[in-house]
């Protein structure tokens, strides 16, 4: 009788002790405040991964404030540039030749401004150790904005309008040739040989259409007398872009180094004859790059 108590006793305890353990189970768990708190914000915290110098791997919240400080400038530089075309082109249908002219040599200058700007995030980037995947996104948008879109609306607006269909489909050509140099550019960082560009850059394309805009809104002419050839022109350099020419890139340039005397001598000259008439100077010299590519290419066609 008193083993069958004993009995009945231990199958209770360990009845009783299977179900609070399915009941702890069973029972919901009890969510994570601080993570509820971090979803209910606005605005997530940016967190990007990464590597120290030893090789671990860390997580970096924020961004770096100095290099995409410049970044931003390049692209209000070419949201300028926009801005400047569409207000030129509302003054020619007003009938202000002048007032458009000076429209359009803004939006020309805002382009070669984001140029200098573009190429100052990079160095900034590199010199403060501050390089991350966000800024080079972040750079590659704000590009396409400044040298993509920019210089398409300001041949658009100043010459190729004229053309109707022809003119809008010029312009979507360098479009998508900006869209395409930059999306092969990202995928190629870090392979490619650094000595070249696969295709004209970018910039460059933009400086021989931002350029011939202003070169010739410098002397009055209206872009509706020279609508052929800013297509050509502005086609040719989409085309290019795309291309597999090589072009120097110039960055095996040694900046920290020393330099003899006589290339500060160098560099005044350069300054003071792209100050003297800078429309024309700057023209000639992006024209003379653009064309370097397929001129080398030739050449070694022909030594082949």
């Amino acid at each position: 009788m008193v083993c069958r108590r004993t009995l009945a006793a231990d199958l209770c305890r360990t009845f009783s002790y299977r179900c609070k353990v399915i009941s702890m189970s069973e029972r919901p768990e009890e969510p994570n405040k601080a993570s509820d708190a971090e979803s209910l914000l606005p605005i997530d915290e940016h967190v990007e991964e990464g590597h120290d110098a030893e090789g671990r791997q860390v997580r970096h919240r924020g961004i770096y404030l100095l290099p995409n400080l410049f970044t931003t400038a390049n692209l209000f530089a070419g949201f300028y540039s926009i801005i400047s075309s569409m207000s030129a082109q509302s003054a020619m249908s007003a009938g202000d030749t002048a007032g458009a002219s000076k429209y359009f040599a803004f939006a020309a200058i805002a382009i070669f401004v984001a140029m200098v700007l573009d190429g100052l995030d990079g160095r900034v980037a590199r010199m403060t150790n501050t390089q991350s995947a966000f800024g080079a996104e972040y750079d590659s948008l704000s590009d396409m904005v400044a040298f993509g879109v920019a210089p398409a609306l300001l041949a658009f607006g100043w010459a190729l309008g004229d053309m109707g269909k022809v003119g809008w489909m010029v312009a979507f050509i360098y479009v998508a040739g900006a869209a395409l140099r930059l999306a092969r550019f990202n995928t190629q960082v870090g392979k490619a040989d650094k000595r070249y560009f696969i295709g004209l850059a970018s910039p460059a394309a933009a400086g021989v259409v931002a350029g011939t805009v202003w070169a010739f809104s410098d002397f009055g002419i209206q872009g509706s007398k020279l609508s052929f050839l800013v297509a050509l022109l502005v086609a040719a350099a989409g085309m290019l872009m795309v291309s597999n020419i090589k072009y120097n890139s110039f960055k095996e340039l040694d900046l920290k180094g020393r330099v003899p005397f006589v290339a500060i001598l160098a560099v005044v000259l350069v300054f003071a004859v792209v100050f003297s008439d800078p429309p024309r100077i700057l023209l000639l010299i992006f024209l003379a790059y653009a064309l370097s590519g397929p001129i080398q290419y030739l050449l070694r066609r022909r030594k082949a």
